[in-house]
């Protein structure tokens, strides 16, 4: 079983031969986070790039402005651990998936280079269990007597915990009865309920995914 830091295996992870360069040689590569589906940054990669990638388990792109090759993160230590490589259907873009060292990207000290919405900060989109946990932490940081969710942690682990309990149950019930929509239901609010026990306690959810990615390895 690989360990949460180990890059997987990219032997002849993907033809480098059928990738279909521009007229500069370069194909855009999107990278995007491997547990919880952010994406990261999007630079340029040209068959040397590319090649290297695949050899160091690392990304490494193309500068177009410095015309020289670039490894990312090797002056800032926010290296990317590349967990698979994908090219799309006309075989001119490729998808990184990768460990994102330092949790950094963007050369502006932001998770994301994806971070402005109209001329705002924002965190960037990724998947929904993440944005449900980010809503609860900010509930967690900044309460309000309104909000059901600072209700549960203001009430700690005895109401908290009781709800999980009281939600698994809800879960067999409905899977005893076989209703999807229910099961579906239930599900939710079991999960929700587990986000808010996690921000009580101060565990980050993409913990809960690397342990998800180990245990599929």
């Amino acid at each position: 079983m690989l360990s949460a830091s180990e890059p997987i295996s990219l032997d002849q992870a993907i033809p480098v031969d059928k990738i279909r360069y521009d007229e500069r040689g370069l194909v855009p590569a999107i990278v995007q986070d491997y547990l919880d589906g952010t994406v990261l940054m999007m630079a340029w990669m040209n068959r040397e790039s590319l090649e290297k990638t695949l050899e160091t388990g690392e990304t490494w792109f193309w500068s177009r402005s410095r015309s020289q090759l670039w490894h990312k993160g090797e002056s800032s230590g926010h290296l990317q651990k590349v967990r698979s490589l994908r090219y799309d259907c006309d075989s001119d873009c490729l998808l990184v998936t990768v460990e994102q060292i330092g949790d950094i990207a963007c050369h502006t000290g932001e998770r994301s280079c994806f971070h402005q919405v109209d001329s705002t900060k924002a965190p960037p989109p990724s998947d929904t269990l993440s944005q449900v946990f980010e809503v609860i932490c900010d509930r967690r940081d900044n309460p309000s007597p309104e909000s059901y969710t600072c209700k549960l942690l203001a009430g700690g682990d005895n109401k908290v915990l009781k709800k999980i309990g009281e939600e698994a149950a809800e879960v067999v019930m409905a899977c005893k009865d076989d209703d999807k929509d229910a099961i579906a239901s239930e599900a939710a609010d079991l999960f929700y309920h587990t986000l808010v026990a996690l921000a009580h306690h101060g565990v980050e959810l993409k913990e809960v995914y690397r342990k998800l990615q180990q245990r599929r390895r």
